[in-house]
């Protein structure tokens, strides 16, 4: 049977009513009881991705002292957030293909580490050069975490509850990021902003303890003893096997595109949109900040919870569409506390779909390519999105920060066509087919 007649029949077998598929046979309870492997998976994959929003934000509270201590020009400054964001992309597009071919516990314990390591030289730097160095390296180590940690929750969570558990490894993003805001500037303060990047070994240790604790999952462990026997695949080949693969990635790397601009637009500037709209002090901005970010918590675990009981196409379509009109109304508020409550509205919608992309991701594709997909596809998006805040920059500048935030809101409409392209495979099992 040729990969086109495989594609063909496994899509038909697809197209059950999502709704019936949701619902679980009583026999088959056992197969949709979480396991304890399965918690420790989502926890590491949960911590790894913290880690992440971690590593990200603190750059972004140290950068006024480095660039001081460092004497740095406002562009070089600029470049060193670019430059860590390029590594991600890199890392993406590397570690999402090791962890296909060597493992994904073993791959994401090797890119915190390395992270780690990278995050902690940073403290060193006594220039731009170097710096920029050590920021590239971490980068490539942080691109690494979203799509293996993504992976090894859908493999070690059952199908009735997968979008539940990636969502969890989301909410661990975010939390990364609170804990960068509650400690930076305790931290800086104490001991200096190099004191801030030293904190970064410990994840280090954080991923030596659970890789000596947890296992490779057992579609992985099944896949590789295929390949064993066969020619192990290419698993960038397998992202666009035939042309309704193709139409999956094309569907999912619009909407890890749209999903990354809509986040780093947002949060780039809402500090600024706070302070210069609403007339906010420093200290209220950042508190009307952290509500959008509570929402955005909030946000994702509900999403999980919809996804998994009435499938993914339409939970990405309820949220896209409250997106769109959250933004939009968000743009016409003026009142502080109506900004406040509208942040934590815009915060649930904008962002709350980020669980759900591992799922969708996961279920596309088979374990022989499942990570490098993740990785790959959120990779693009990442890159995409990184374009963010000098759009949002450039549309303030003409049409001031309330035209902004609408055109962010036009763009969910994009958003929700693009789920057309890719197919609905809520509740089914992982495609571990030999290729």
């Amino acid at each position: 049977m040729g990969l086109d007649d495989r594609t063909e029949n496994r899509t038909d077998s697809r197209a059950a009513d999502t709704a019936a598929a949701a619902t679980p046979d009583p026999a088959g309870a056992d197969d949709e009881r979480v396991t304890p492997y399965g918690r420790k998976a989502v926890f590491a994959a949960t911590l790894g991705y913290a880690m992440d929003g971690f590593d990200l934000q603190i750059l972004g509270f140290a950068l006024p002292a480095i660039t001081l201590s460092l004497g740095l020009s406002t562009t070089e400054a600029g470049w060193l957030a670019t430059i860590t964001l390029v590594g991600t992309v890199a890392g993406a597009m590397v570690f999402g293909t090791l962890a296909d071919k060597y493992g994904r516990v073993k791959m994401l314990t090797y890119s915190i580490v390395l992270f780690a390591v990278f995050t902690a030289l940073t403290a060193l730097s006594q220039g731009f050069v170097e710096m920029a160095i050590f920021r590239f390296v971490a980068g490539t180590g942080i691109g690494g975490e979203f799509g293996i940690g993504m992976a090894l929750a859908a493999e070690a969570f059952p199908a009735l509850k997968r979008a539940r558990a990636t969502s969890v490894v989301g909410v661990g993003f975010q939390l990364g990021v609170l804990l960068a805001a509650i400690i930076s500037a305790p931290v800086i303060t104490l001991w200096g902003w190099r004191g801030l990047f030293v904190i970064g070994i410990f994840p280090a240790v954080v991923a030596a303890v659970f890789r000596s604790r947890l296992h490779e999952p057992e579609a992985f462990v099944r896949q590789k003893a295929a390949a064993a026997v066969t020619k192990p695949p290419n698993p960038f080949r397998l992202l666009v096997a035939d042309r309704r693969t193709a139409r999956t990635s094309l569907g999912i790397v619009i909407i890890c595109s749209i999903q990354n601009f809509g986040y780093y637009g947002i949060m780039t500037w809402l500090p600024t949109y706070l302070s210069k709209q609403i007339g906010l002090s420093l200290t209220a901005s950042a508190a009307w900040t952290a509500v959008t970010i509570g929402g955005m918590i909030f946000g994702i675990l509900v999403f999980g919870q919809l996804a998994d009981r009435i499938g993914r196409r339409r939970a990405f379509w309820i949220f896209q569409a409250g997106a769109c009109l959250a933004l939009f109304g968000y743009a016409q508020l003026t009142a502080p506390l109506a900004v406040l409550a509208g942040g934590a509205v815009m915060g649930i919608f904008a962002n709350g779909m980020l669980g759900g992309y591992g799922a969708v991701i996961a279920e596309s594709y088979p374990t022989s390519a499942r990570a490098t997909a993740q990785n790959v596809l959120f990779g693009i998006g990442r890159g995409v999105g990184g374009l963010a805040p000098l759009v949002v920059a450039l549309l303030a500048g003409s049409f001031g920060f309330p035209g902004a935030l609408s055109f962010l809101a036009l763009i969910y409409i994009v958003d929700m066509a693009a789920m057309f392209l890719i197919p609905e495979r809520a509740a089914e099992e992982l495609d571990t087919t030999p290729r």
